[in-house]
């Protein structure tokens, strides 16, 4: 007996379960707090930037120096730059420099204009080394250096130990975190407010300014009597960022 034939005799109808589909919709509506409480603190920030300096005395010398040599053979002049090349190295490794190494070899011919017409005349070859040194023995190596065929000076400046520097980053570091919290602590307590929790850390890379260059393309044979080379000072620098919580 189907459900039509069940109204038309007016009997009651019995319930069928199971036939038709049952569709229940919950709505659960979630709460964030911690998410809410980090956009709160987010909000309610200062950011400073605190700045560190140390001053550390150099005690090395870095120092690009060479043989320069002109003639009308291109041959001889070459040969003539590899001998005196070859006797300031030796000199340099017998003084136990640091850092030896070749920065220049060059060969190139020289010109002579004559009414607009340009005229090769001779060859200058140009070969170039740089070392470390203890400052205070630099005057000595140069007057030596120029006896065995050293010519000029490129570069001389002055730099300080990497353990020396390794030291005065860390200390910078320090400085200038401890500066950016003096000035959150001085800001905050103007406005009325307390520093609660520190919610960021930047630490920028420490600086170190260029060692300053005493001298620069200099003939070492213009030179008279030897003259005192003294070092100076280096500074690092370092800065961090923080941002605090209030």
């Amino acid at each position: 007996m189907n459900i039509f034939s069940l109204l038309r005799s007016g009997s009651r109808p019995q319930r069928i379960w199971g036939t038709l589909p049952l569709t229940i919709f919950v709505c659960l509506t979630f709460t964030q707090p911690v998410l809410s409480q980090e956009k709160d603190k987010m909000l309610r920030t200062l950011t400073v930037t605190g700045r560190g300096v140390e001053t550390i005395p150099t005690s090395l010398s870095q120092v690009s120096l060479g043989v320069e040599v002109q003639g009308k053979n291109a041959r001889e002049v070459q040969e003539d730059a590899a001998r005196r090349s070859s006797s300031v190295v030796a000199l340099l490794k017998s003084r136990n420099v640091e850092k030896l190494q070749t920065t220049g070899i060059t060969l190139n011919p020289t010109y002579n204009y004559n009414n607009n017409v340009q005229r090769i005349v001779g060859y200058a070859a140009t070969n170039t080394v740089s070392f470390r040194i203890v400052t205070e023995k630099v005057g000595e190596l140069l007057d030596d250096l120029v006896k065995v065929g050293a010519t000029r000076i490129t570069r001389i400046s002055f730099v300080a130990r990497e353990e020396a520097i390794a030291k005065a980053q860390e200390l910078a570091l320090k400085e200038a975190a401890q500066d950016a919290q003096n000035q959150a602590a001085a800001v905050l307590k103007a406005l009325g407010f307390e520093s609660k929790e520190i919610v960021n850390i930047q630490i920028n890379n420490p600086r170190i300014p260029p060692a300053p260059i005493v001298r620069s393309g200099v003939a070492l044979a213009s030179e008279g009597a030897s003259t005192p080379v003294i070092g100076g000072e280096q500074e690092v620098e370092a800065s961090v960022t923080l941002q605090i919580s209030y």
